[in-house]
């Protein structure tokens, strides 16, 4: 489990495929000495397993299921990638519940400047789209961030200057594909209300006034 706040900026050092599997060597400046083999860290927003350490760095390894579902594959030595590490019982939710189990890729349409804050537009596949709400959360690139905007599957944020500082959200470009979770307390509500009333929507609840 994790927040959505990200820790640290990682860079890939190296990746190596065995299969149909990559291995990927994270650098980080996480104090290396306080990992465990088989602890969990968020890379992107998708959650995987510590298999090997060293000084200043890690691996990791993504299954073709991983790959598939994410970003993972496209990333090279030396692109960044957001971390952060499992979330403590005693820690702050600062972010929101985010898994690290990615729901679909997105796409960046858009991006501006507003005053201090930059603007980015997100176009989202469906398996993302209907649980997007205005001011709920959404994950992006394992960043717990706030919707400001909904129009059909795409969906508008406001990235603030801690969050620019903090992460690389300010540096996409329209194009760029980004890994997407969507609010886990909305899947829930979905499947516990569709099991209790087939045909309710989500639609249906916001016509309804639950937002």
């Amino acid at each position: 489990m994790f927040t959505g706040l990200v820790t640290d900026i990682g860079r890939i050092h190296s990746r190596r495929q065995s299969g149909e599997n990559f291995t990927f060597i994270i650098e980080t400046s996480y104090d290396t000495a306080d990992l465990d083999i088989g602890e969990s860290i968020a890379v992107d927003g998708a959650c995987l397993t510590v298999t090997a350490i060293d000084d200043g760095s890690f691996a990791v390894d993504a299954s073709p299921e991983t790959l598939r579902r994410t970003t993972l594959g496209d990333r090279r030595p030396g692109d960044g990638v957001h971390l952060e590490r499992a979330l403590r019982l005693a820690d702050r939710l600062g972010g929101h519940l985010v898994l690290g189990h990615v729901d679909g890729v997105g796409t960046v349409t858009g991006r501006s400047r507003e005053k201090n804050a930059w603007l980015i537009e997100i176009d989202a596949p469906d398996t993302v789209a209907p649980y997007l709400i205005e001011k709920g959360s959404i994950t992006v690139d394992g960043v717990s961030l706030t919707v400001n905007s909904v129009k059909q599957s795409r969906f508008g944020l406001a990235i603030i200057p801690h969050t620019a500082e903090k992460t690389l959200l300010a540096e996409y470009a329209p194009g760029r594909s980004v890994n997407l979770e969507a609010d886990l307390i909305g899947k829930y509500v979905e499947k516990f209300v569709g099991a209790a009333a087939p045909g309710l929507s989500l639609e249906d609840l916001t016509r309804a006034g639950f937002e």
